[in-house]
């Protein structure tokens, strides 16, 4: 749901003419911080990816394997959000390159993490906050939650 302020009480002149402008046709002001409808949308997303790809918890790692019950790194996302209503491409870096690039402040959980080196992709998670991740490491492991262990990542939002 969007915010919106038909007559705010505490503005500009500026800010007094354009709102006064605005409520003359019919339309509305976006509050400060308010989010909008497609990202409140994309959090519910993000979140029900999160907590499908937590309920992986202990999936034995399989080499192009995208579920149910094994995963390689981005068969795990790529199940996740496909559970939350979203397609995802299948490798790690078509998946980065489709989606929204963020930066390590932005970042939110659900968000996708990204492990490169130079210019390639090599492995993904879903953030889980707090500097963690949930992912299908490698061969011989499980899906588990584990601390983000390098610098190199990128982040990426699912649209």
């Amino acid at each position: 749901m969007t915010a919106q302020i038909h007559v705010p009480s505490l503005i500009s002149r500026a800010g007094a003419v354009s709102a006064l402008t605005l409520a003359a046709v019919g339309g509305s002001m976006l509050a400060p911080g308010a989010a909008s409808e497609a990202h409140a949308a994309t959090t519910v997303h993000a979140g029900k990816a999160l907590k499908v790809a937590a309920s992986k918890r202990g999936a034995p790692y399989r080499y192009g394997a995208a579920g149910p019950s094994r995963f390689d790194c981005s068969g795990l996302t790529l199940y996740s959000y496909k559970k939350a209503g979203k397609k995802l491409p299948r490798t790690a870096q078509q998946q980065y390159n489709k989606s929204k690039h963020v930066s390590r402040m932005s970042r939110q959980r659900g968000d996708l993490v990204f492990f490169h080196s130079g210019g390639s992709v090599y492995h993904v998670g879903i953030y889980a906050g707090s500097g963690k991740i949930w992912h299908s490491p490698k061969s011989g492991s499980v899906v588990r939650l584990e601390k983000i262990w390098s610098k190199r990542v990128w982040y990426g939002r699912v649209r």
